[in-house]
């Protein structure tokens, strides 16, 4: 279930990506975020439900409640036009636990991919914070561009590998993942750049019609 609502995490933030970029209206986004939202919240009650106190299972389910809640959360301002600013400020609370679900990956999990994944939504979730809690309005287009981008980095593929039995997470891919953050970022920065406008230089005065020598004399 973990890995099949991974999968669809991937298409909800493509889909919200486009709509910071201005792709889609916000309309049209909020229906996946109420699809995505309520399955991130159901399927890790049932997970949690049959872990059997298991630690790493109710660890794993509960970071999906930060996942589902900011879908439902983004959904019901889309719906009712509300103001983005407290889905902002929960975005900060998202990006300073995935911090610490990334080193719980990294130490207690031992699943390093995932601790690189989980840092990489950190710095997502605080650009969300900066463009809708702090109205870091320029901002909006870098992270839409990263939030697409990011959306099949740690959503889509991962969650394709684990379906199909391929996962692996070692020291190499864990540097992959993290290499694959840092460039996504960077493109993400330069596409994210307003358009150079060119600017228009207005046109030299035009001489004084020049008088004719005899008629000075």
């Amino acid at each position: 279930m973990g890995s099949v609502g991974l999968l669809y995490v991937g298409a909800v933030l493509f889909i919200n990506g486009l709509m910071l970029l201005g792709t889609i209206s916000g309309k049209a986004a909020a229906p996946m975020n109420y699809f995505v939202g309520f399955m991130q919240v159901i399927f890790p009650t049932l997970l949690i439900l049959q872990s059997e106190g298991d630690p790493a299972v109710v660890l794993g389910a509960s970071g999906l409640y930060l996942f589902g809640f900011t879908y439902l959360y983004v959904a019901l301002n889309q719906t009712f036009n509300l103001d983005g600013e407290g889905l902002g400020w929960f975005s900060l609370f998202v990006a300073v636990v995935a911090i610490v679900m990334g080193y719980l990956n990294f130490t207690s999990v031992n699943d390093p991919v995932f601790g690189a994944i989980w840092l990489i939504w950190a710095v997502l979730w605080f650009m969300f914070f900066l463009v809708l809690g702090l109205r870091k309005e320029s901002l909006t287009r870098t992270t839409g561009w990263f939030t697409v981008i990011v959306a099949h980095l740690t959503g889509t593929i991962p969650a394709l590998l684990l379906l199909a039995g391929e996962y692996q997470s070692d020291s190499f891919w864990t540097w992959v993942m993290g290499a694959c953050g840092v460039i996504a970022l960077a493109v993400s920065i330069l596409l994210g750049r307003p358009p150079d406008t060119p600017t228009t230089e207005p046109p030299p005065p035009e001489s004084p019609p020049r008088r004719n020598a005899r008629a000075a004399v």
